[in-house]
């Protein structure tokens, strides 16, 4: 069965969240389903009474227990809630929030010394996919530098940046090659991730070397998510 994550990025609040995950938490107690992952925002985390195969992550955090770090949460923070799952490497975080392949080295290297779950992601803007597949491949491989592939705990995401909120999904053929390349190169559990919803996850997910999806705005409904799951679990 495929790992399925959701990324609620700065959307839902505490009250919603706790709504959402009491209804995914009913529906994955009666269901034998796949490995669910929840990246709510950092003010919606709490102590939830979940299943196994369901785990609470968080979107991003600082590489430090705690500190003057005026913004950012640390591990002493997330330890409230025993929070060891986190995103690193979103293409948000690089494109919008300006975060450097150096500083998320660190921040990948800081969370595996915790041995927290990391997902990694990575992905190619449209001027480079446009150049083919090779400049596509190199500029992934370049995402790579200073993060430990052979980590134990870790989940990779390939989402092409032209394909996130834009409602455009790489095509099947363009994501199995990706996800082949990468795969041989890097034998890790890989998501795909860009523009995944109801109507086209199950294509995706039934891939080649695709693992599972990482997904935003259609997961942000918690019926349509459970759909999702629902429609993906037999795989």
């Amino acid at each position: 069965m495929p790992i399925i994550a959701a990324n609620f990025k700065t959307n839902h609040t505490r009250a919603s969240t706790a709504l959402y995950v009491a209804s995914l938490t009913t529906y994955l107690k009666t269901n034998n389903t796949s490995e669910v992952y929840l990246f709510p925002s950092v003010t919606a985390l709490d102590t939830f009474e979940t299943p196994t195969n369901f785990t609470l992550g968080v979107q991003n955090a600082y590489p430090t227990k705690n500190g003057s770090f005026t913004g950012e949460i640390g591990t002493e923070q997330l330890d409230e809630f025993n929070i060891k799952t986190i995103l690193i490497g979103h293409s948000e975080r690089r494109h919008i929030l300006g975060e450097m392949q150096e500083s998320i080295a660190k921040k990948y290297q800081y969370f595996k010394a915790l041995n927290y779950k990391i997902i990694y992601c990575f992905g190619e803007p449209l001027e480079v996919k446009n150049q083919g597949q090779n400049a596509t491949l190199e500029y992934i491989w370049s995402q790579f530098e200073g993060i430990d592939t052979a980590y134990d705990n870790l989940i990779l995401a390939y989402e092409p940046v032209w394909a996130i909120g834009t409602g455009v999904s790489a095509t099947l053929e363009d994501i199995e090659q990706i996800h082949t390349a990468i795969k041989k190169a890097i034998p890790k559990p890989l998501l795909y991730g860009g523009s995944v919803n109801l109507g086209n996850v199950e294509k995706i997910c039934a891939i080649n070397n695709v693992d599972g999806a990482l997904i935003g705005t259609a997961s942000w409904v918690a019926e349509d998510f459970i759909k999702i799951i629902e429609n993906t679990k037999e795989l």
